[in-house]
């Protein structure tokens, strides 16, 4: 598939699970796209509770939240990307985990956040288990998408692994929390890994008093196509994947590489 329409949501953080799979249930059925895009923390809003809390709230992969998510795909013949807060066997802690469904409902993938948000006086550590493996990309929609989870994208490791591997699209599920100049870091972190891959990024960003929005689509020249602003709402944006090919004719970045001389970077 040449070009796909893609439904990034915006939305609004909520404290509740049921509230917020009413308020995503909702989005996703106004949404017009082939490939929905749902942030992480899409199942409730972690921030301030405690971790024995988010650990009682989270579900297997075959719980009734995620159920209800399948269902809206199959019901609307889409594919659809949403983070939640995974049980981890073994662990008192969960994973930060996202979804990749296809349109008939199915689990096409699940990647559980690796690396973990201890930052500027946060410890997502105290709350989720990290996830062991990078995504790779699968095949959804007629597109080869890729996956990485907010904080991932300040590490380049992660983007160009799902470019390697063939990713056309990135989806980078956040919940960019507000403070100064994140709104630009996330902008530039953005166009800097959709660049330096040759690939599309699309990253649903979380809504409301703790989390920036400003959901966006960048294309594979590091431009910015679309810009949700604020608010809840849903972003509309066709993908044209054949601008890969162009990019990369122009920038051939991924053939120019050295992997010999990268060594260690992996020591």
């Amino acid at each position: 598939m040449a070009q796909i329409n893609v439904s990034i949501i915006q939305l609004e953080a909520r404290l509740s699970k049921s509230g917020s799979l009413t308020a995503l249930e909702k989005l996703i059925g106004g949404a017009k796209g082939d490939l929905i895009l749902a942030p992480e923390y899409s199942m409730f809003d972690p921030t301030g509770l405690d971790p024995s809390a988010i650990a009682m709230g989270a579900e297997e992969p075959g719980g009734e939240w995620l159920s209800r998510i399948r269902s809206k795909a199959r019901e609307k013949g889409s594919c659809i990307v949403v983070g939640f807060f995974e049980k981890a066997p073994g662990a008192s802690k969960p994973y930060n985990s996202v979804a990749v469904i296809d349109d008939r409902g199915e689990i096409a993938g699940i990647y559980r956040k690796t690396h973990l948000f201890d930052a500027l006086g946060f410890r997502e550590s105290n709350y989720f288990t990290p996830g062991e493996k990078l995504f790779d990309p699968v095949e959804v929609c007629g597109v080869k998408l890729g996956l990485a989870i907010c904080f991932e994208i300040r590490y380049p490791e992660v983007i160009r692994h799902q470019a390697i591997m063939g990713a056309e699209i990135v989806a980078i599920p956040s919940a960019w929390y507000r403070g100064i100049g994140k709104e630009e870091q996330y902008r530039f972190l953005a166009r800097a890994r959709a660049h330096e891959n040759t690939v599309w990024i699309a990253a649903p960003i979380l809504y409301g008093d703790s989390f920036t929005g400003r959901s966006l689509v960048v294309d594979p020249l590091g431009v910015v196509r679309a810009d949700a602003g604020y608010g809840e709402k849903i972003l509309e944006y066709t993908i044209d994947t054949r601008e890969i090919e162009e990019a990369r004719r122009k920038l051939p970045l991924l053939e120019l590489r050295r992997p010999s001389l990268y060594k260690s970077l992996t020591g």
